[in-house]
């Protein structure tokens, strides 16, 4: 592995588990068993390798969502591994990183609001057009409002004021989220289909 691919793959873990906050440039090279001024002629800063590990991240997820559109129906299964895919997610990163890089790195956070919009809603819309064509939701939905409903539904969970709450649970409450959506647009047979895969693949 090269040596800014470790980097990357170091400070994603770091990150994730510790905030970007509290993780050092000095701690991070001795994570990675190099000097400091070696992840200094990678990354212009620590700003510059926020920026790059979020990217990291989003990608990952971009590969993994359009695996998802290969799926027999792409609808179905794609909703099914897609509430998979964000709960692995969620569970696997410090809720503080959401707040950190809102609060104190903007370039990384923009990149995730154009990852929000170009790229999640879009799919969002395909899927719900297709599953209107199949007869899995209903036909009346607006699919372009209903994306955008969706994507602020994630959103909304981003508000710092969430995680200073004890009770608060990142993954609990977009899980319900979800469902809610979801329930909210089946037909009879959508909501079938969906609670058949989903107990065969959870």
């Amino acid at each position: 592995m090269e040596t800014r691919e470790k980097i990357l793959e170091v400070a994603k873990d770091q990150f994730s588990r510790f905030g970007v906050r509290s993780v050092t440039m000095e701690e991070l090279a001795r994570a990675v068993g190099i000097s400091k001024k070696t992840i200094y002629q990678e990354f212009e800063d620590k700003k510059d390798l926020v920026k790059e590990v979020f990217s990291k991240i989003l990608d990952e997820d971009r590969q993994k969502m359009v695996a998802l559109l290969e799926g027999e129906d792409m609808v179905i299964e794609h909703l099914v591994k897609m509430s998979q895919m964000m709960r692995e997610r969620l569970s696997s990163i410090n809720p503080m990183v959401i707040v950190e890089v809102q609060k104190y790195f903007p370039e990384a956070w923009r990149i995730f609001e154009e990852f929000k919009t170009n790229f999640i809603q879009e799919d969002l819309i395909r899927v719900l057009d297709r599953g209107k064509e199949l007869g899995y939701f209903r036909s009346e939905i607006d699919s372009r409002i209903m994306a955008k409903v969706r994507v602020n539904q994630i959103t909304s969970m981003f508000d710092p004021s969430n995680f200073i709450n004890p009770e608060f649970n990142f993954v609990e409450e977009q899980m319900v989220l979800m469902d809610h959506f979801l329930h909210g647009i089946f037909t009879e047979k959508g909501r079938e289909s969906f609670n058949s895969k989903k107990a065969s693949i959870i």
